[in-house]
C-alpha cells in the first residue's frame, strides 16, 4: 500500500485550520487532568518488581477491584498527581499484549533529564530491551508487553514543541 504524504499532509493542514485555535483563544478543558490511566498485569508481583524496582515508581495502594472478584487493582506514582494503574484478571485468559484500533499504542511519562539518563541505564544494567529516540526519549516494553516510553522532556513540550 502506498500512502500519499501531500494528501496526508494537506488533510492535517485542512483539521488544525478547522480545529486547532490559537493558544490564547482555546477554552479552558472541562477536565482536571488525568486521575488514572489502567493497563492490565499478568503478574502483580512482577510487575511491581519492575515499576516500582526499575522505574523507581512507587506503589501507592494495592486494593481489590470490585469489577472482578479475585482481581486486584493497583496504582503507581507517575509524578505531578498521576497514577499508572493496573488490573490483574486471575482465572481470565486475556490472551497476550496487541495493539489494535482504540487500544493502546504507548504511555509516555516525563522525567526529569538527569533522571532519564539514569533510568536508561538502569533498563540497560536490567537488561529491559530499549531504543533511544532523539536524545530525549526511550522506549521499552513492560513485563506484559506494553510499550512505555519515558521522555525528558517537560509536560507539554514534545521535540521542542509545545504541545499543551
Amino acid at each position: 500500500m502506498t500512502i500519499d504524504l501531500a494528501a496526508v499532509e494537506a488533510t492535517r493542514r485542512r483539521l488544525r485550520d478547522a480545529y486547532l485555535a490559537p493558544a490564547g483563544e482555546r477554552p479552558a478543558s472541562t477536565a482536571r487532568g488525568l486521575h488514572h490511566t489502567a493497563l492490565i498485569s499478568s503478574d502483580v508481583e512482577a510487575t511491581i518488581a519492575f515499576y516500582q524496582g526499575v522505574l523507581g515508581f512507587p506503589l501507592t495502594e494495592l486494593i481489590d477491584n470490585r469489577d472482578y472478584p479475585g482481581s486486584s487493582h493497583f496504582f503507581f506514582d507517575i509524578g505531578n498527581s498521576n497514577l499508572l494503574a493496573f488490573f490483574d484478571f486471575p482465572g481470565l485468559d486475556v490472551g497476550p499484549y496487541a495493539e489494535v484500533l482504540g487500544g493502546l499504542h504507548h504511555v509516555a511519562i516525563s522525567v526529569e533529564p538527569a533522571r532519564w539518563e539514569a533510568l536508561v541505564e538502569k533498563l540497560t544494567s536490567a537488561g529491559v530491551e530499549h531504543v533511544v529516540h532523539s536524545g530525549v526519549s526511550v522506549y521499552f516494553r513492560d513485563p506484559d508487553g506494553a510499550r512505555i516510553e519515558l521522555i525528558a522532556d517537560p509536560l507539554g513540550e514534545m521535540y521542542g514543541e509545545h504541545v499543551l
